[in-house]
């Protein structure tokens, strides 16, 4: 078989701007994914990407999509969520015109969650705006996405580090974590919002975690934490944050995934 490399993004709310700057720093390397998988915020990183967006573009996404204007507000009753996914969706217009898994230069699988029957999804195919508008839908903030009569939402719910669809194509896996769990006071938890913000945090991490020895690399700095979920002030400063730890860390990837031959190399 081979040399193939599989990169999977985990969820992190705006903590995802990380992954952009180490995609960045790879292909400066020339290191380039064949398979990419991602949750919520590392599946719209990983989908910009593999439809040859630039960071510039990727991180315009984030920075021009308006997550709490009042426009994007639901108004329908029948639907939960603060604000109305389907909303999102002419932002993403722009960077994929063509709405199709097919039409990206990199194959990508997305993490979802079935709400319905409560159990978690991988997408590839079909219309993409829909199905990466339902993994980055995180309840209650936004409302779930209907597709075939069944409603989808937040990836990281279930699988925040959507693995399994790499294992039977790659022989390498890299992967991104971008929400590192640190210890907190008491103090910290002097609120609902913080306490509810903390309990999904540990949840998505027993999750993911179990998964870390099954990548050949696994980047993660510890840097990130400082940053809430969705702190949409700091998008580039994350960015940053990701790319200059990944440069740092290039080495001890390159050697990781084998890299002492061309295999893995871009051309």
């Amino acid at each position: 078989m081979d040399k193939k490399l599989g990169i999977v993004l985990s969820g992190g709310g705006t903590r995802g701007m990380a992954h952009i700057g180490l995609l960045q720093a790879l292909k400066e390397n020339g290191i380039q994914p064949d398979y990419i998988a991602g949750a919520s915020a590392g599946a719209l990183v990983g989908a910009m990407y593999a439809a040859g967006c630039t960071p510039e573009q990727s991180l315009e996404l984030f920075t021009n999509t308006p997550l709490f204007s009042w426009t994007n507000y639901n108004l329908t009753r029948w639907k939960p969520g603060l604000f109305d996914t389907e909303k999102y969706r002419k932002y993403f217009l722009r960077f994929l015109p063509d709405d199709c898994f097919d039409a990206l230069q990199t194959p990508l699988f997305v993490s979802v969650t079935d709400v319905c029957t409560g159990r978690p999804v991988i997408m590839n195919s079909g219309p993409i705006i829909r199905v990466l508008s339902a993994s980055a839908a995180v309840p209650p903030v936004f409302s779930p996405v209907l597709i075939d009569d069944t409603y989808y939402a937040d990836g990281g719910i279930m699988n925040n580090f959507p693995i399994e669809p790499l294992e039977e194509r790659c022989t390498h896996i890299l992967g991104s974590y971008a929400s590192p769990v640190r210890h907190v006071e008491a103090k910290e938890m002097w609120n609902s919002f913080n306490l509810v913000g903390r309990s999904y945090e540990l949840v998505t991490h027993a999750q993911s975690q179990v998964k870390f020895q099954r990548c050949n690399y696994l980047f993660s700095p510890d840097e990130l934490y400082p940053f809430g979920l969705l702190n949409t002030g700091k998008l580039e400063t994350v960015y940053k944050v990701g790319y200059e730890k990944a440069l740092e860390q290039i080495p001890q990837i390159k050697k990781a995934l084998g890299l002492a031959s061309d295999q893995l190399m871009a051309s």
